[in-house]
């Protein structure tokens, strides 16, 4: 490495947020990326571990090391060059990934990890300011035509792989705009939808056709494409929801996560949406801990909520986990988020019991504690307690994909709803259909944007082999 000392010698110095009083005011993105001379020094805590568990713990497998050396030279473009060779799309990642090759890190047994994320984050802003990120077309194509359904980042990354070894590649959205559910569920605050637009533009002149409106299963027909093209692709996200069937579900106010998050995303974008759901002035309480529940969370701060509360049912996580049990495993911890620390009232251990309403209109919600007791939960004796709501939003995570596609596709299922492929062997993400592979949350059901970008990789190889006997793209 750079500085065989340089874990000794540096303490970690994360990228810097806007203050929490200044971003709600707003819906930019509020990480500043590291300087020049921050990055150096942190691509210099990188340690010569022998063995680099961070490429493991990155889906994508990332050449981490590789990339942090080359920062700590300040060779950016011959970094941007090794992070693209595994990731499509870093400034995805570089944003809104939870970074597990950092808790997978070496130096995390002992110390605070080597900030991967924001050098990764660094590298790549770096790139697009020395216009570094350019189209790469074909020198070659193939005449053979791929429909992928699903714009997101498993649909990006195949589309990009293929386009490049001379497919002609169609990408297939249901709503307006490309993007998935990086485009419609991912707040801007996190990440600005411009990123994904200069990729839209890129890729558009690698040869990629994208056509938005257009709703597989209901304005196009399934049947047809798998005649038109020579092999389909069904990358869409998993949008099927955890719902809460207890007594006043029905009563106005009440909502999924994602019936509230993708009208703010439109209403950035310019559009006029009527009736928006807003949290303007009301009581909000958000059902569900992960990482959905938060961007509710940091969206209704900046409606102007009059309060937030967000509850979890699973017990409260230890503040620190116990590294020598869980590395270089994703570590179970107690974790505060960007939009926690912009005001939100937490609480964990608590099953909500019903809603009550006036006026048709969701006023109160009762809940009450449980414990856990062999694997079971248990309402706690005389703990039920009633609150205030006047927009409750549901963040309890997603089933699977839309039945209603795989259906039409004719395609299995595995035990959870998904479409059902292997990842090894030599017809790795293919479906029962013949010609129709599977990648994603549509395979693998919800989950990061980094295992996304990995499957949708994947896949693109598979099919690349399928249709031409073998591939040259990376497994």
């Amino acid at each position: 490495m750079g500085k065989v000392t340089g874990f000794m010698d540096f303490p970690r110095v994360a990228a810097e947020n806007v203050p929490p009083a200044e971003r709600v005011k707003n819906y930019k993105e509020f990480v500043l990326h590291l300087s020049d001379e921050e990055a150096k020094t942190q691509g210099a805590r990188c340690m010569d571990c022998g063995i680099p568990f961070c490429n493991n713990g990155c889906p994508v497998n990332n050449i981490i090391p590789d990339w942090n050396d080359l920062v700590f030279q300040q060779n950016w473009k011959q970094a941007i060059e090794v992070l693209h060779s595994t990731n499509n799309f870093p400034e995805f990642t570089g944003r809104i990934c939870p970074a597990p090759c950092e808790a997978a890190c070496t130096l995390n047994i002992n110390d605070d990890p080597v900030g991967i994320k924001s050098i990764e984050h660094a590298i790549i802003d770096k790139a697009w300011e020395n216009n570094w990120v350019i189209p790469q077309p074909p020198k070659n194509k193939t005449g053979k035509k791929i429909a992928i359904v699903g714009s997101g980042p498993a649909g990006m990354a195949a589309a990009q792989q293929l386009a490049r070894v001379g497919h002609d590649v169609v990408v297939l959205e249901k709503n307006d705009r490309i993007g998935g559910l990086l485009r419609y569920g991912i707040p801007d605050f996190k990440m600005e939808k411009s990123h994904i637009d200069r990729r839209v533009t890129q890729m558009e002149a690698e040869g990629v056709v994208f056509k938005t409106n257009q709703n597989v299963g209901e304005n196009v027909d399934p049947e047809q494409l798998i005649h038109d093209y020579d092999s389909v692709i069904l990358a869409g996200g998993a949008e099927w929801p955890r719902d809460l069937p207890v007594p006043g579900r029905e009563l106005d106010g009440v909502h999924f996560a994602m019936d509230f998050l993708p009208n703010q995303n439109k209403i950035v974008a310019g559009d006029v949406i009527k009736d928006q759901i807003t949290a303007t002035g009301k009581n909000v309480v958000v059902i569900g801990g992960g990482d959905t529940g938060s961007d509710c969370v940091g969206t209704s701060n900046r409606h102007g909520a009059a309060s937030v509360y967000q509850f979890e049912l699973m017990p409260q996580p230890p503040e620190k986990e116990i590294k020598s049990l869980v590395w270089p495993y994703w570590p179970l911890k107690m974790r505060t988020s960007s939009s926690h620390e912009e005001g939100c009232e937490r609480d964990w251990s608590v099953a909500t019991k019903s809603f009550i309403g006036e006026n048709g209109k969701v006023k109160e919600l009762v809940a009450a504690r449980v414990e856990w007791k062999d694997g079971k939960m248990q309402e706690v004796p005389n703990s039920e307690f009633t609150m205030k709501a006047d927009l409750v939003l549901l963040a309890m995570g997603f089933i699977s994909p839309q039945q209603t596609i795989l259906d039409k596709f004719g395609i299995d299922k595995d035990a959870r709803g998904n479409a059902k492929a292997e990842t090894e062997g030599e017809n790795s993400y293919t479906t029962s259909r013949s010609k129709v592979f599977a990648a994603g949350d549509m395979r693998r059901g919800q989950s990061l944007v980094v295992w996304a970008i990995r499957e949708g990789r994947q896949c693109a190889r598979s099919v690349d082999e399928f249709l031409m006997g073998s591939s040259s793209l990376p497994r």
